[in-house]
């Protein structure tokens, strides 16, 4: 049987299966998280120049996400997942070849990541319950430890042995993420024929800008998405500025993929976080960790002049920022209708791509006028306006029946 033929639908899938993929991707992603960077700044001797490339590559990951619900018309959506695994591999092919085609690599690597973004919600919200999404939320993030914890320290390590080692993992995990994938009862997320249509309708194919303007007409929608998007940034500026902040500081290049896989070690605390989330509500889960993640990035900036100081600042902030992956997707998944499934999907997906523009875009011009420190700084203000953004969700959103209903007969 071919790799990519369906296999036979004897069960759904399964929140089980969702996480599995989810992890595989975590140690895909995970394990040139902190090497990127570093090569780049390598090649390119400029935190500047780097957060430049970074910027171009992003609007490119946009473009990309945009043009799923398009290609999907065209292509089954599993095919268009298995695609995504194998740029994953073309990526890892051309960060073994070194020099500047490590730019191919990090532009293949980040459009994989998009397209399987895409791909991974729009199968969640096809086979998973809305009750279920916090569970699988917490299962995936938890699955995914292993590969965000020991992945980026691991690839700095195999850096240092040699330049094209973490990519032969990359290689590797891209190959059984998509051998998970093509063995999974996913389906080809294509419309069928016969399935029942409300008022006796066919489905439109709808334009991008329809949905766009679909999306903009929603507000819990709008604010479901703004705050991912400015986690995404927060992380964003770690990841990619720590390990730059160490080189330059003298602390050496292996601080920042020890310190990237310390801040993912705060994946394992998810179940934790999810029961005190469950006991309260997703709004104050989502405005606690916007809140804690601020203090911490301004903290990191003013403590500057002691860069150890400033790196365990940043660390104590993921926790918070750990929280937010937690929490902050739920407002937006819990808003989707049935029908929009896919676009709304590729609309969700974006907040990573425009965050990996607007976080290098903004970055740069800091850059210019203030030390590498500033840009923690803006990490400290955007974490600050999600905490106003957040102040308009629904109090009880996610909040348990049971809970609600004791809380409207004891409003103390």
């Amino acid at each position: 049987m071919s790799l990519v033929s369906a296999p036979s639908a004897s069960r759904p899938p399964t929140v089980q299966d969702f996480a599995r993929i989810g992890g595989l991707e975590a140690l895909c992603r995970g394990c040139t998280l902190s090497v990127f960077p570093l090569v780049m700044y390598r090649a390119w001797g400029s935190a500047q120049l780097v957060s430049q490339i970074y910027f171009a590559i992003g609007l490119v990951s946009l473009l990309t996400a945009l043009t799923v619900p398009a290609l999907t018309r065209r292509f089954a959506r599993r095919r268009i997942y298995l695609f995504a695994t194998a740029l994953y591999g073309v990526a890892a092919l051309a960060g073994m070849v070194g020099g500047l085609w490590v730019n191919a690599a990090l532009l293949c690597a980040v459009m994989a990541a998009a397209m399987s973004f895409v791909c991974f919600n729009a199968y969640v919200l096809d086979h998973i319950d809305k009750a279920d999404f916090s569970r699988l939320e917490t299962l995936r993030l938890f699955y995914g430890g292993t590969g965000w914890v020991v992945g980026p320290a691991l690839g700095v390590w195999l850096l240092s042995v040699w330049s094209g080692a973490p990519f032969v993992l990359l290689a590797c995990a891209a190959t059984v993420m998509g051998v998970l994938i093509a063995r999974t009862p996913l389906g080809d997320g294509a419309f069928q024929a016969d399935a029942p249509v409300s008022l006796g309708r066919a489905p439109r194919r709808a334009h991008p800008l329809a949905i766009v303007r679909r999306f903009f007409a929603q507000p819990r929608m709008v604010t479901g998405w703004l705050i991912p998007a400015i986690r995404s940034c927060a992380w964003w500026l770690y990841f990619v500025y720590v390990g730059i902040f160490a080189v330059e500081n003298g602390l050496g290049e292996q601080v920042g993929g020890v310190a990237s896989s310390i801040a993912n070690m705060g994946l394992f605390l998810a179940p934790l976080m999810l029961r005190w989330m469950r006991s309260r509500s997703v709004r104050t889960a989502i405005r606690a960790g916007c809140l804690g993640g601020s203090v911490c990035f301004f903290l990191a900036t003013l403590a500057a002049p002691w860069p150890w100081i400033t790196v365990a600042a940043l660390i104590a902030g993921t926790v918070f920022l750990v929280l937010l992956d937690t929490s902050a997707g739920l407002p937006f998944l819990m808003s989707v209708k049935p029908s929009e499934r896919t676009e709304m999907s590729a609309v969700y997906s974006s907040f990573r791509d425009v965050s990996g523009i607007i976080s290098p875009g903004v970055a740069w011009l800091v850059l210019q006028f203030f030390p590498i420190a500033g840009v923690f700084a803006l990490g400290g203000v955007a974490l600050l306006c999600a905490w106003w953004v957040a102040g308009q969700i629904h109090p009880e959103l996610g909040t348990p029946a049971p809970l609600r209903s004791r809380r409207r007969r004891d409003p103390s």
